[in-house]
Order: C-alpha cells, then sequence, then structure tokens
C-alpha cells in the first residue's frame, strides 16, 4: 500500500512539473517525423498480464516489413530527435500515466515484448513477473549505460537475447527479493544522477551494486 501511494503521490507530481516539457516534445515530434506522438507497446506485466505501455514515439513510422523488436546503437529507424529523446530517457516519460493506472510502479523490472518472453525467459527468470513492472530498476539502469556494449552487432536481437538479457534479468531478481521504499529511493537516486551524467556526455560508467549479487561464474560481463 505505502509502495502504490508513493507511486500515485510522485508520478501526479511529476506530470503536472513535466506539462510543458510534454508540450514541447509532442511539437517537436510531429515537426521532425510524421506520425503519432505516442507509441503504444505490448508488453508483459504483474503475473503476466498483457498490457498497453506508453511512449513518445523515437521512430519513425516503418514503411517496409522490417519488425526488429530491439533497437540497435545506430539504429536508422530512430529520427534525430528520438535519438535525443531516448538518450535523456524523456521518451519514457508518458509511462507515468501507465504508474498512475496502476499497470507501473515508478521502480520495478522493466517490462519486456511479450515474444521475448515467452521465447527466452527461463524459469527463474519468471520472477521478475512477481512485481509491477517500473520505469527505472537496476537491470534498465544497466542497459542504458552498458547496452551500446552489446547492440552494435548485426544479428541484435540475438546479441541481446543471449548476452545482454540474462545480465538484465539476473539485476532484476536481486531488486525483486530486496523490493522497499528505501530501495526504490536509492534507485530513483541513482536513476536521477546517471541522467543527469549522460546529458553531460558521459559514456563510461562503473557496473551498478546489484551485480555482485546478480551474477555467477559463467555470465560474462562487460563494463
Amino acid at each position: 500500500m505505502a509502495k502504490r501511494l508513493f507511486d500515485v503521490g510522485v508520478s501526479t507530481a511529476v506530470l503536472v512539473i513535466c506539462l510543458p516539457l510534454f508540450l514541447l516534445t509532442a511539437i517537436g515530434i510531429k515537426l521532425t517525423s510524421p506520425g503519432p506522438v505516442y507509441y503504444r507497446a505490448k508488453r508483459v506485466g504483474l503475473n503476466g498480464k498483457m498490457f498497453v505501455m506508453h511512449k513518445f514515439r523515437s521512430m519513425h513510422v516503418q514503411q517496409d516489413h522490417r519488425r526488429t523488436l530491439i533497437t540497435a546503437v545506430k539504429d536508422d529507424r530512430v529520427f534525430p530527435l528520438g535519438r535525443w529523446l531516448r538518450r535523456l530517457k524523456i521518451d519514457e516519460l508518458p509511462q507515468l500515466y501507465d504508474v498512475l493506472r496502476g499497470e507501473m510502479s515508478l521502480v520495478g523490472p522493466r517490462p519486456e515484448d511479450p515474444d521475448i518472453v515467452k521465447r527466452h525467459y527461463s524459469e527463474e527468470q519468471l520472477a521478475t513477473l512477481r512485481v509491477r513492472p517500473g520505469l527505472t530498476s537496476p537491470g534498465s539502469l544497466y542497459n542504458y549505460t552498458h547496452g551500446h556494449l552489446y547492440l552494435s552487432d548485426h544479428d541484435v536481437e540475438k546479441t541481446y537475447a543471449e548476452k545482454l538479457l540474462p545480465v538484465k534479468l539476473s539485476l532484476e531478481n536481486v531488486y525483486v527479493n530486496q523490493a522497499g521504499i528505501l530501495y526504490d529511493l536509492a534507485i530513483i537516486a541513482r536513476t536521477v544522477w546517471v541522467i543527469a551524467n549522460m546529458a553531460c556526455g558521459r559514456k563510461h560508467f562503473q557496473n551498478p551494486p546489484e551485480m555482485r549479487k546478480a551474477t555467477s561464474g559463467s555470465l560474462q560481463i562487460s563494463g
């Protein structure tokens, strides 16, 4: 109950404060890339329930039949403003609405595409679905700061599934096992710090503090 009240209170406040930013972002998207302002993505949420997650659109509306679930480092589907929105995580702000409607939390494992969950999650990794997915988490922060080390290959989906996803989900399991309000506050503070450093041009980050608990001898870690 305390976590839900915290989610609703903070999300409402941030949405009100960020209304001018929402308006400017919407105008910028409309002026730079034809198509809708928002992108609605099917994701797997709490206890495996499907829901629609909202983002500011950062990719061109595809005119061909190419469909890649994972975005590569230099993905040409991302338009210039969209690249900037993704770098500063502004594209994720509409998910505050998903928090208000109870599909997401401020902090929790990042929700994945149903196809990725179906094809690549092990029984142990499905444990990350025991809590509401979130805007930020140890796994999503690792993806944000280290994803470029993995996602430059030609077969980006295969690389993501085999190399990056297992690391992310191991970090998410650490969160699930230790979840609490104080831990959430620490992750939110870490997220703000990382985004601020990204905005200032920083490219290299240390592994998250959860990494020691998350990894085993057989897992290959970058960073």
